[in-house]
């Protein structure tokens, strides 16, 4: 009988809390209560695979993402990165570390610089740590997601959202990173282009053996893109496995409600291809 090796963690969080200042009731004197957004909780991501993060509005999941590629320090806690724990390390500590923590945002136009062409985006982050820089790298990178070596020349208002996703993608992977944190990037799309994002990201984490974090509302795009899942509400975690595991059998109410609330529609894996 042979028996499946679970994969390491490349990510393992322990006891992570993070807290906010409340503005609305700061007193007159004195500092302002806090808000906590998580709450002590422990989790692994494993490496080389895709774990979803899914929860309701204010459940912390994009604070957690954020926190993994340490865009946000932590109260306490551990967030060991291979080993590093990288919670309340230095930007200076921090550096030698950021082209292994990369990040793909939801709104491409908000974070791509609309001064510079296509090519020189990709380029920028590729000069700054080492990693070539050349136009001819940063095309490179566009046809790994493919796109035409002729968008290098285009500025990203000359793109139509999903083309300026995948611009963002080819940002990220130009970089060869070992995580990638994904947040809502395809909530803004329309379904066609929803798919073939998710296609691509599904291929290049496997292609590339990345291991992926995608935060995403939309539970039939986690069942079908996603290996392992975590499930939030209000900063704690409620559900976590093997998406079919987790999908099957849901242990919180949090989860059956989520799950009873997005319809599931019947889809094969055809609709990734």
């Amino acid at each position: 009988m042979t028996t499946t090796t679970p994969n390491k963690p490349l990510f393992s969080v322990r006891n992570l809390r993070l807290s906010f200042p409340d503005r609305a009731h700061k007193p007159l004197i004195g500092a302002a209560p806090r808000i906590e957004v998580l709450k002590g909780f422990s989790i692994d991501i494993p490496d080389g695979k895709i774990t979803g993060i899914v929860g309701e509005s204010g459940s912390g999941k994009s604070t957690l993402g954020r926190v993994l590629v340490r865009l946000l320090e932590p109260d306490s806690g551990e967030v060991l990165f291979d080993g590093t724990d990288i919670a309340h390390l230095s930007e200076d500590a921090l550096r030698p570390l950021r082209r292994d923590l990369q990040m793909i945002f939801q709104d491409p136009m908000s974070s791509l610089n609309p001064r510079h062409k296509v090519w020189r985006i990709i380029a920028q982050p590729m000069k700054r740590y080492g990693r070539g820089g050349t136009k001819e790298d940063a095309i490179t990178a566009l046809t790994k997601v493919g796109l035409p070596a002729a968008f290098g020349d285009r500025y990203p208002h000359e793109l139509s959202g999903g083309q300026r996703q995948r611009v963002g993608i080819a940002r990220a992977i130009a970089l060869e990173p070992r995580f990638i944190l994904a947040d809502e990037i395809v909530s803004g799309l329309d379904v066609s282009s929803q798919a073939q994002v998710l296609s691509l990201l599904k291929d290049l984490a496997r292609d590339m053996g990345l291991t992926v974090a995608f935060i995403s509302h939309d539970l039939s795009v986690i069942r079908h893109l996603c290996d392992e899942v975590i499930v939030l509400n209000h900063g704690e975690i409620v559900d976590q496995g093997p998406v079919e595991q987790v999908f099957e059998a849901p242990k919180s109410d949090i989860t059956k409600s989520l799950l009873g609330a997005i319809p599931l529609p019947e889809l094969d894996d055809a609709w990734f291809d």
